[in-house]
């Protein structure tokens, strides 16, 4: 399948000569800040940068390295970590947004987690809280499908992992995501009509990768790290999110390892 010129399987193909991996069999999308989460994954066996594969565009957001690296689990399977995604509000489609998951899907991947960095819409979650994703608000007014794609969301985020997540790290918190396209952070009325909506986190990704990988018939897990305080925190500053997210993502990392240790080698029907 190609769009807009981009076609994930032939990254797929780039993707396994540069890296010398046939295939991977999960992949990891590093979100702001969560960069240092990484070293949890396994032992690192090949990079590339992001642009060197086809269709592919350098991220432009804080935090985000642009950036393929393979690592191998004690297990034997590989992990293909995309450090930083590129973003709707770059201005390039719903096609370059979920790039990266179509072409982690095209390389073997039958498993992705997706991870980011929020703003919290209620009182009881201070920054560098972690979530787990259970369900989203698309609010973007787009959609990574065309045609007639009729893809079922109501299981969109699998609730084994899920389950997976809690059982090892009780102090995740659940929630609902809703993504807005920005660039712009959103107004404290914006946030309580989003509370109002039923929305736990807002952000501005995650979800068009989300809707591509169910399309690709994924398994999937989002994580994120609550960064500030929408509807009575204090005004904000991008570089604090990074450095928020940061902290706490480290931690997470642990998280991330035994998830990764208790997946099945290889899903029934995959």
């Amino acid at each position: 399948m190609t769009e807009g010129g981009r076609d994930p399987v032939a990254a797929a193909r780039a993707l396994a000569s540069a890296t010398g991996v046939e295939r991977h069999h999960v992949a990891v999308v590093l979100g702001s800040g969560w960069a240092g989460a990484a070293d949890a994954l396994g032992r690192p066996v090949a990079e590339i940068r992001s642009v060197d594969l086809p269709g592919f565009l350098a991220p432009v957001a804080p935090g985000h390295a642009g950036l393929f690296r393979s690592y191998e689990r004690d297990d034997g399977r590989r992990v293909l970590a995309v450090l930083g995604r590129t973003h709707l509000f770059e201005g390039h489609g719903a096609g370059a947004t979920v790039h990266a998951v179509r072409t982690a899907a095209a390389a073997g991947c039958h498993t992705l987690v997706l991870t980011s960095a929020s703003g919290s819409l209620r009182d009881d979650w201070s920054p560098g809280t972690g979530v787990v994703v259970t369900d989203h608000l698309n609010l973007t007014g787009v959609s990574p499908l065309s045609g007639a794609s009729f893809v079922d969301l109501t299981d969109a985020w699998s609730l084994r992992l899920q389950a997976l997540a809690h059982d090892l790290d009780p102090a995740l918190a659940a929630g609902v995501y809703a993504m807005l396209p920005g660039p712009h952070y959103n107004t404290r009325a914006e946030a309580i009509m989003l509370r109002t909506l039923g929305a736990d986190l807002v952000g501005m990704s995650m979800v068009l990768e989300a809707i591509a990988a169910r399309a690709a018939r994924l398994e999937l897990l989002g994580l994120s790290v609550v960064t500030t305080q929408e509807i009575d925190g204090p005004a904000i500053d991008p570089g604090e999110v990074v450095a928020v997210a940061a902290a706490a993502a480290t931690r997470l990392g642990g998280t991330l390892a035994g998830i990764l240790d208790r997946l099945d080698p290889e899903p029934a029907g995959r």
